[in-house]
């Protein structure tokens, strides 16, 4: 028989990747991390991707007020290990403890500009023209 596979994330991947964005966001809260870089900086973690086999957690980030987020993201990456060693706590149940990557969340900038298109002119004149219709 054969196994059906999905691109989809599974119930599961989900509730670990949840699971990781909040036990990350901990050790960030409390300045575990001894960094200059990271602790000047106030760090939105919007979502955590699990691989398939839960092996690899993909945090997704946002450094507020900073101009370049690269910086903040090689920061970040350089304490992966530090990071998930911390996590072990808060992540018992997991056999193994996933190897953390953290890349820079661009979703923010795609909502901005979707945002700027559905406040253009063309658009508003757009759907003006189709209230006047009903």
């Amino acid at each position: 028989m054969a196994r059906v596979t999905s691109s989809a994330p599974s119930q599961r991947m989900l509730r670990i990747g949840e699971q990781v964005r909040a036990a990350i966001t901990q050790v960030l809260q409390r300045g575990e991390v001894r960094d200059d870089v990271i602790e000047a900086t106030v760090i939105s973690i919007s979502e955590v991707r699990m691989s398939p086999d839960l092996k690899i957690a993909t945090a997704y980030v946002t450094p507020l007020g900073v101009s370049d987020h690269s910086i903040v993201i090689q920061a970040l990456n350089r304490h992966a290990r530090f990071i998930r060693g911390r996590l072990g706590p808060q992540l018992r149940q997991m056999k193994y403890m996933p190897e953390v990557r953290f890349r820079d969340d661009t979703s923010f900038d795609n909502y901005k500009k979707i945002d700027e298109l559905l406040r253009s002119p063309e658009v508003s004149r757009d759907l003006d023209g189709d209230n006047d219709e009903q």
